[in-house]
């Protein structure tokens, strides 16, 4: 496997409205446990469409693992131009700190925001382009990223496509390591 998406829940969906919570260190902890294998057997790009929450974490993650792994690649495949257009001041600065570091950037539809359909087209997209999923998604939580999964869910059907979810269990077993080591 050579490209891989990634995304999972918007900040908002999860309650998360601080870089500094104690979650997003789980979330990144999840990405990276699955990431390296990846990266060590062979993967070169990730890609995210940039969207605030898992996606941006695990690109911070990603940006970090570069340095272990220079082969490693960050692609941000946006949905339509200018999307941070309407987020207030702090998260237009984070996510151009992130762009920035990226290694590959560009909008999908290639004109700002329209109608929802361009996030529709963004999935199948991105899911066309690239050898398979990384998501945080929760069964009992519906949200973004089940629009994403169902789009790779139907990729599955029509050739080898990867697909791992990281579910809310994964993410205890990490918190209670955490614990337990403290």
């Amino acid at each position: 496997m050579h490209t891989l998406a990634v995304t999972g829940y918007k900040s908002f969906e999860l309650g998360i409205f601080d870089r500094k919570h104690i979650g997003i260190t789980y979330i990144r902890q999840a990405f990276k446990q699955r990431l390296i294998p990846l990266i060590e057997d062979g993967l070169e790009w990730v890609i995210i469409s940039g969207q605030l929450g898992v996606e941006l974490w695990v690109a911070e993650e990603v940006i970090a693992l570069k340095e272990i792994y220079p082969q490693l690649k960050l692609s941000v495949l946006t949905p339509f131009l200018e999307q941070e257009k309407t987020w207030n001041e702090k998260n237009q600065e984070y996510y151009r700190e992130i762009i920035g570091k990226a290694d590959f950037v560009k909008s999908i539809t290639n004109r700002p925001y329209e109608n929802p359909l361009q996030l529709k087209q963004k999935n199948q997209f991105i899911i066309e382009k690239v050898d398979g999923l990384l998501v945080l998604f929760d069964e009992e939580k519906e949200g973004s990223p089940q629009f994403y999964l169902h789009v790779a869910q139907q990729e599955q059907t029509k050739r080898n496509f990867y697909l791992e979810i990281i579910t809310p269990y994964d993410l205890n077993v990490i918190v209670e390591e955490a614990q337990y080591d403290q």
